[in-house]
């Protein structure tokens, strides 16, 4: 029974790794009756929580509300809500149990309000007749399963790109627009400081200047005005010289394996985001892999490439698209778009992340190393925790190096930490070291209150950041700078 349960734990309990709430202790500790005693024993018995079965990803993408409801249905769901209250001052018990019917009688006004704007345009209807035949029970359970959710503005788990903080806040401000002002004045100027760029960038890019400010950072454009054009055009034309000159080798004995990865790979690809799912995407992601596999051979491909060419095309394609990126059809956009769109997600990837993938990722594994020492001298109670309990960094933070915390934090994050990156001297290797250590320590208070192997190990990769913002994001890159002026450049400080 117990090896059953481990199997279904998933299952059961966390349908999307990162569902609990930051304020709550996750109840992981009666997950098994007999407490591992290694890692290659929770290995063994532990499936792995990015497997989400077909059916839960139904369930999950199948939580919407209707987009109308009958018209007697709120008036019905208010009379239950009146009897409630009545019976509610005569027995004990009761009133905890009346919060959900006013949660929903509110959702279900709101709903219908809703229906009241949308279903005539016109002087016509435009609403399906059969959304007038919508089961009571059905849309009191979808009402149900969202009222679990945090009591606070929600960002669709669906991971939101768009920028948005997670307090709701506006999307343009009066000091937001001021910065606009000052980053187009100086992208406009004949010849960009770029030094003052990276200033104005370090506390976030806004978004409708972010594609060339992503190219001027990362040295893809020259800061000469009158050069960019030419460049770009240059490049481009050099990227798709490669795709005639080696895609079709992809069939060939010596790279069919290469291939076969990265087409297995391509559709794990932030599944939950439709963007990703699309095949001219998939296709334009194999082309960009393969061809930056074997422009380095080094390395070849290796698994978690994938991830990071996601935040390049999806500001690339932010360039071309005022709507929600997530749901754009990239196949509607022209060819010459798409190219352009591919070629730069391409050269920005050639230009970054080759020093962790080598044989063996000495890289990734110094930096792990390196994350280890800084956290047992800032956090001794977090580094003794761990070694009480036997957890290797390298069993959690490996990935967190790979990915550069693509796996952790919603891609809208991601994005705005590279924002940063990019205006930090090696913000990819050194800065983000230390934005590692000031994530970890941002759960001390959870880590320190689990007690055994497993509830460590779960907590440290499925860590509650689903509903994570720019406001979140910008503590903690404050938190890795205070760190970074603290040690980086005194390696035994506070080192016994």
């Amino acid at each position: 029974m117990a090896t059953e349960n481990r199997i279904h734990f998933w299952r059961r309990n966390a349908k999307v790794p990162g569902r609990y709430h930051k304020d709550t202790t996750p109840k992981l500790n009666n997950l098994k009756s007999k407490k591992a005693s290694s890692f290659h024993e929770f290995a063994r018995s532990t499936n792995d929580a990015w497997d989400i079965d077909d059916e839960e990803d139904e369930d999950f993408l199948g939580t919407q509300l209707p987009s109308s409801l009958p018209s007697g249905l709120h008036s019905a769901s208010s009379q239950n809500q009146q009897q409630q209250n009545q019976g509610g001052d005569t027995e004990t018990g009761v009133s905890h149990r009346l919060e959900a019917p006013n949660l929903q009688a509110q959702n279900l006004q709101d709903v219908q309000e809703e229906d009241t704007e949308c279903e005539h345009v016109n002087g016509k209807v435009v609403k399906s007749s059969s959304d007038a035949h919508l089961n009571t029970s059905s849309v009191r359970s979808t009402l149900q399963k969202q009222n679990t959710l945090p009591a606070r503005p929600i960002i669709p788990l669906v991971a939101r790109i768009s920028d948005q903080n997670a307090s709701g806040a506006p999307p343009m401000t009066v000091r937001e627009k001021s910065r606009l002002d000052k980053f187009k004045q100086l992208l406009g100027s004949p010849n960009t400081d770029l030094e003052e760029l990276r200033k104005h960038s370090w506390s976030g890019i806004p978004r409708e200047v972010r594609p060339i400010t992503w190219r001027l950072l990362s040295g893809y454009l020259p800061a000469n005005k009158e050069r960019r054009e030419l460049v770009l055009k240059r490049k481009r034309e050099e990227y798709f010289g490669f795709i005639e000159q080696y895609y079709h080798s992809r069939t060939d004995e010596h790279y069919k394996d290469t291939y076969r990865q990265i087409h297995i790979d391509i559709p794990r690809t932030n599944p939950l985001i439709p963007l990703f799912q699309q095949p001219a995407v998939q296709e334009v992601f194999e082309r960009i892999l393969f061809i930056w596999a074997i422009r380095h051979p080094a390395s070849g491909y290796v698994q978690g490439i994938n991830d990071l060419v996601t935040p390049f095309f999806v500001v690339f394609l932010s360039e071309f698209v005022t709507e929600d990126v997530e749901n754009f059809e990239v196949a509607a956009l022209p060819l010459d778009t798409q190219r352009n769109i591919e070629a730069d997600s391409f050269w920005y990837l050639f230009k970054s992340f080759q020093d962790n993938y080598t044989f063996a990722q000495p890289g990734i594994q110094n930096k792990v190393k390196a994350l280890e020492e800084l956290v047992s001298r800032i956090d001794e109670d977090i580094h003794n925790h761990f070694k009480r309990y036997e957890v290797e960094y390298l069993q959690f933070a490996f990935r967190w190096m790979n990915n550069l915390l693509m796996r952790e934090l919603p891609l809208r994050c991601t994005i705005r930490l590279w924002d940063t990156y990019q205006a930090e001297a090696e913000g990819f290797s050194h800065f983000h070291l230390y934005v590692c250590a000031a994530f970890l320590i941002e759960w001390r208070k959870e880590i320190l209150s689990m007690v055994d192997f497993q509830g460590l190990l779960m907590l440290l990769q499925n860590l509650p950041t689903i509903h994570w913002g720019n406001e979140e994001v910008g503590l903690l890159l404050a938190e890795a700078y205070r760190l970074k002026y603290m040690f980086a450049d005194a390696p035994s400080h506070y080192k016994r």
